[in-house]
């Protein structure tokens, strides 16, 4: 089912973020304490996004086919890279599925970084409906053929059609969970400057302190400060802030959907 978390705030080391923290995405690779029932272990690759400093063409990116703690080369690159913006994941492959580099998160085009945490169910039949809304050069040039692939390709199309990154999550979460029950929806993306994140049948949480937001699939530390993510709901944060709402509603008219409005204009203030 996989593991993700972003990070916003100070440089610091992919190190820090990934290998050190006592329940770091390492640990999580081969023992994750908040499955929920999704498998046992993360070990089908991993992958992670950075914004290197004053970086113009967009995210660095390095992904593995194999587990996080047989990479002996990613972890000097790890120690000696710094960034403060940060998305990175451990990918756990759904029975069917290919093991390769390319299934693995973050997945990206231009600014951003993707990653899904979770299954589409009855996966491709379930979701062949919402793929056709698609150009066919957008399905033949996958990064592989899976159903984190295909989300990514979704989100990235509505992304480029002007809508905004809220509605894009909350909008194909809605969608895919009415075309799919029963699927796990933990969607995460960034721009590097906000992160936006779906708790849909899975584990989230996060920690907004002064200056720094990580939002994660779980806790990395027992540190106080972490909120637990309801189900079945929206984050939206920066640096130092975060804000929930529910997705139903976030995807279209109504309160939480003007809630939405009022935090974008307010950034733009």
């Amino acid at each position: 089912m996989c593991r993700h978390l972003a990070y916003l705030g100070r440089p610091r080391s992919i190190a820090e973020l990934m290998l050190e923290p006592e329940f770091g995405l390492l640990r999580q690779s081969y023992a994750p304490r908040d499955m929920r029932g999704g498998g046992t272990v993360n070990a089908d690759g991993f992958g992670v996004g950075w914004y290197p400093p004053g970086a113009e063409s967009g995210p660095a990116r390095y992904r593995h086919d194999q587990p996080l703690w047989t990479d002996s080369s990613f972890r000097a690159l790890a120690a000696a890279t710094e960034s403060g913006a940060v998305l990175a994941a451990v990918r756990s492959a759904t029975v069917g599925m290919p093991v390769v580099s390319t299934a693995c998160a973050p997945f990206t085009d231009g600014h951003w970084l993707f990653s899904h945490n979770g299954m589409v169910t009855g996966w491709p039949h379930s979701i062949a409906e919402l793929a056709g809304q698609l150009p066919v050069t957008d399905l033949v040039t996958l990064d592989a053929p899976t159903d984190s692939a295909l989300l990514w390709a979704l989100a990235r199309d509505r992304l480029a059609r002007g809508l905004s990154p809220e509605r894009v999550l909350a909008g194909l979460v809605t969608e895919v969970a009415e075309t799919a029950r029963g699927s796990r929806l933990n969607l995460l993306l960034t721009d590097g400057v906000r992160i936006y994140a779906t708790a849909w049948s899975h584990a989230l949480s996060y920690r907004a302190t002064a200056g720094s937001l990580v939002i994660a699939s779980e806790p990395y530390d027992e540190l106080p400060g972490w909120v637990p993510v309801p189900d079945g709901h929206l984050v939206v944060g920066g640096e130092g802030e975060a804000h929930s709402m529910p997705i139903s509603g976030a995807a279209g008219p109504g309160p939480a959907h003007e809630h939405l409005d009022a935090i974008a204009d307010s950034r733009g203030a």
